[in-house]
């Protein structure tokens, strides 16, 4: 069942993490970290979402808070390295965050860049990582059908992987596989599974070739674990940019994920100044463990957020708490 809400907020530290680049708009990660009886969680829905969106994250910090995590089959997890939509020039900065990987995933369709600086970006990081490494890029939904052939055209020599959600819809995942099918380059579905009011849409319109799961946004570990058995498609699990305390999230995750294709986006630790446990989840040749990291109180003193900030992030708390309230499915 739920914790009372006074369980909550006793232990509730609000912070704002600085970040190495701007991602999604912003230089520094907000998220509210609560200890629960099975250790630190994370709360850290985008500062955009409404409160029905924002409450499945808070569903996910309980059940990772105050239910224990399923049995995992591995006890550390390969992550990528994440390139944010930098200068060609800045990739080998980006990349020395994180020794070991032998994959990199690349945002691309960044608002006010051209197709020729995702280019050179994707270009910079082949030549980094040589031929045997594994390139996968990000469009963020920001492509239409038509700029995504286009695009995956322009990108497809430097040999992907696969690419992470092109278009918005589920129809339009569906048209720009069809169409591009023959270079074999697979789709993968992102924002079509964890923003969607079904999240099994996507894998029933056969409309990409695998799933990136993340589990604040799905509601947690185990809601995420029912949606990877009932698509029946491989699985990337990623991270939604968090403190290592979310990142455990994600790492408990793809540990019981019972088989693990790819590599996982859950290295963003890197993507940090600073971070607020003992020991960082930052990747180690390549990899990071499974494990609940222990939250430093000195570290979370140095990120806590202003005065105003976490007063909004604790009324952000009470008012998704009221739609989790009473739900017995954790």
């Amino acid at each position: 069942m739920v914790p009372e809400l006074r369980d909550l907020l006793g232990t509730a530290r609000v912070v704002s993490v600085p970040m190495t680049s701007r991602f999604r708009g912003v230089v520094a990660r907000e998220a509210v970290l609560f200890e629960g009886p099975e250790g630190w969680t994370e709360f850290s829905p985008f500062v955009e979402y409404d409160d029905d969106e924002a409450a499945v994250w808070l569903h996910a910090a309980i059940d990772f808070g105050w239910r224990a995590a399923p049995p995992g089959v591995r006890d550390r997890i390969p992550v990528n390295a994440t390139v944010p939509a930098v200068p060609a020039d800045d990739v080998d900065a980006v990349l020395d965050r994180y020794p070991g990987a032998r994959t990199a995933k690349v945002k691309v369709a960044e608002p006010g860049q051209s197709l020729a600086d995702d280019v050179a970006r994707v270009r910079a990081v082949r030549d980094r990582l040589g031929p045997e490494g594994r390139i996968r890029v990000d469009a963020n939904t920001l492509w239409n059908v038509d700029e995504a052939e286009h695009a995956i055209h322009a990108l497809a020599p430097f040999d992907l992987e696969y690419v992470e959600q092109p278009c918005a819809g589920v129809d339009e995942l569906a048209e720009i596989r069809r169409r591009t099918k023959y270079m074999g380059i697979p789709i993968a579905a992102d924002e079509s599974v964890r923003k969607a009011e079904d999240p099994l849409a996507v894998a029933r319109a056969g409309a990409a070739d695998l799933l990136v799961v993340k589990a604040q946004p799905l509601g947690g570990i185990h809601a995420a674990l029912r949606i990877v058995a009932e698509a029946g498609l491989p699985v990337v699990v990623s991270s939604a940019i968090e403190t290592s305390v979310g990142i455990a999230m994600g790492a408990h995750l793809a540990a019981a994920v019972p088989d693990l294709e790819f590599d996982c986006g859950l290295g963003t630790v890197a993507m940090f100044v600073q971070d607020v446990a003992e020991e960082p989840l930052l990747p180690v040749d390549g990899f990071i463990p499974v494990v609940r990291p222990t939250v430093d109180t000195m570290r979370v003193s140095a990120v806590e957020a202003s005065a105003d900030r976490r007063e909004w992030w604790l009324d952000r708390v009470r008012r998704c708490y009221r739609l989790v309230e009473g739900t017995t499915a954790l």
